[in-house]
């Protein structure tokens, strides 16, 4: 492919590549997508085996996939292989960073929560004076997030709360369970909103690139994709100081190949993209590329019992649904001993209860698990992270990936910050559900590891000044006018939300700019 030079070249399948993608072709411009691993086919990947006559009963194979606590032997085909795309950190600060290489990446797996950041996130450093404030506000991103929760059919109701942002919504107007009335009656005796969450419905049961985005930009007749290749590293003109060629590998025959674009946009998610700017030595003038990761924190939550709905008492009137309290802490007044916000998701549940919640074993605990059975009720954290420059990636020299390409060193941990948020959460949570009359069972004061929430974001961030950011408010690179990088390592914080939606419409917005660009003969 090196005599052809194209349009635009795409790195990723996801929700951000998938969104320049449909966003390009739209408005004539043709694409070239590539992408690291295969298209899935649920005919031929998938294959239904009774555990017995799976090697490890179901378990996962040890060695394999030792960060990604989702995986199984039933899915392990699923998740990059660590083996294979190994990444390191300090046994002291551990980093799950979980990965999926199929055409579409993590689009395919999304938890489908559809939120929009509010300007205490966009503008934090202006409402509480630590970090800094992203170079876009709301009301730029407005237009966007509109045009995107029509694309992913986003539910919701309308709060009219300034820190949870209404949006273009389908409207729900389903009533709530009587257990979670009683909890938003809780909630409203101390002041703290009980809220319906965002989701995006999408079609099918799926709100994924490869179902709402690019079947649009395929029809245009404008993109072509090549699955199965891995990008090693983006070449630049010393002449023009513009991207002209990029190197990539077959993921199977071990072939190099290469192409040449007019521009390249970079969508392979935050590290991925982060580790390939680092290895190519690229777009890095300010320094400060590879730093301020950042993610939520997860984990930190209590489990509960609702005694009305105990020995088969509950039933869909009383149990059953869910909500989200957002951000309440540091709006119009300060916490003590912590700034930013945390969200809590609540879940209503009519099915069984871990074992775990419960100090008995035998037949104590058999009788246990039957006479609760449908009476749970759950709280769990969504915490912001705040940005710090030590949180960083680097290149590791010494540890190379299946392709000879070096792997990604991740050395991060969490603060006094994000452990007293976890503390307020969970005492809050405390709190509120013995106002709604239940038995608390369980609580977790502490937050999982970094990387758990597998949001990760940062390491790329935007911003006005090029000696502080290395993108600028159209997701272009300060260095490199031809290289807009699209996914969430350009997030300057984490905020508490889902990042997807912000993903989406940062990529739809960055996409027209490029295209506009293009047609003015600029790029």
């Amino acid at each position: 492919m090196s005599d052809e030079t194209v349009d635009v070249l795409i790195i990723g399948s996801g929700h951000s590549g998938g969104m320049a993608a449909k966003m390009l072709t739209e408005k004539g411009i043709s694409c070239l997508m590539l992408n690291a691993g295969p298209v899935a086919d649920p005919h031929k990947d998938t294959e239904i085996k009774p555990t017995y006559a799976l090697p490890f009963r179901g378990f996962k194979q040890p060695g394999i996939l030792p960060h990604v606590f989702q995986s199984n032997e039933f899915n392990a085909n699923t998740w990059v292989d660590e083996k294979e795309n190994p990444y390191t950190h300090n046994p002291q600060q551990p980093y799950n960073w979980v990965r999926v290489r199929l055409f579409g990446g993590r689009s395919l797996f999304w938890s489908r929560q559809s939120f929009r950041l509010s300007d205490y996130e966009f503008k934090a450093k202006s409402h509480d004076g630590y970090g800094d404030d992203w170079p876009i506000s709301l009301k730029d991103l407005g237009p966007y997030y509109a045009r995107v929760e029509e694309i992913f059919r986003v539910t919701g109701h309308a709060d009219g709360l300034p820190q949870y942002p209404d949006g273009n919504f389908i409207p729900d107007d389903s009533p709530w369970s009587g257990s979670m009335q009683r909890f938003v009656a809780a909630g409203k005796s101390m002041a703290i909103p009980v809220c319906k969450a965002r989701s995006s419905q999408g079609v099918d049961g799926l709100a994924s690139s490869v179902n709402l985005l690019l079947p649009d930009a395929v029809a245009t007749g404008k993109l072509r994709a090549i699955p199965n290749v891995v990008v090693r590293e983006l070449s630049v003109d010393k002449n023009t100081g513009l991207l002209n060629e990029v190197h990539f590998v077959d993921r199977l025959s071990r072939r190099e190949m290469s192409v040449k674009a007019r521009v390249v946009v970079l969508a392979a998610g935050t590290l991925e993209s982060t580790r390939l700017l680092l290895n190519s030595k690229i777009a890095n003038s300010s320094g400060v590329l590879g730093h301020y990761l950042i993610d939520q924190i997860y984990g930190a939550g209590i489990s509960c019992s609702v005694p009305e709905a105990r020995d088969g008492k509950g039933g869909p009137d009383l149990m059953g649904g869910s909500g989200i309290i957002p951000r309440f802490r540091n709006i119009d007044s300060k916490a003590k001993n912590f700034i930013r916000g945390y969200a809590l998701n609540l879940y209503s549940n009519t099915h069984g209860m871990d074992p775990h919640h419960f100090a008995a074993y035998g037949e104590e605990l058999q009788n246990k698990l039957d006479s609760y059975y449908g009476s749970g009720f759950s709280a769990g954290i969504m915490g912001e992270v705040l940005a710090r420059y030590e949180n960083h990636v680097s290149i590791d020299k010494n540890v190379v990936d299946a392709w000879d390409i070096p792997a990604l060193r991740i050395q991060t941990s969490y603060t006094d910050n994000e452990f007293n948020m976890a503390r307020d959460a969970v005492d809050t949570a405390v709190a509120l559900a013995e106002a709604a009359g239940f038995e608390v069972l369980t609580k977790n004061y502490d937050p999982n590891p970094p990387g758990y929430s597998i949001h990760e974001l940062g390491t790329c961030r935007m911003g006005d000044d090029p000696k502080t950011s290395v993108l600028n408010k159209w997701n272009q690179s300060h260095d490199i006018k031809n290289l807009f990088v699209v996914d969430g390592s350009s997030f300057v914080s984490a905020g508490w939300q889902n990042p997807t939606m912000t993903i989406l419409a940062l990529a739809m917005r960055s996409a027209g700019y490029l295209a506009d660009q293009m047609r003015m003969g600029n790029l």
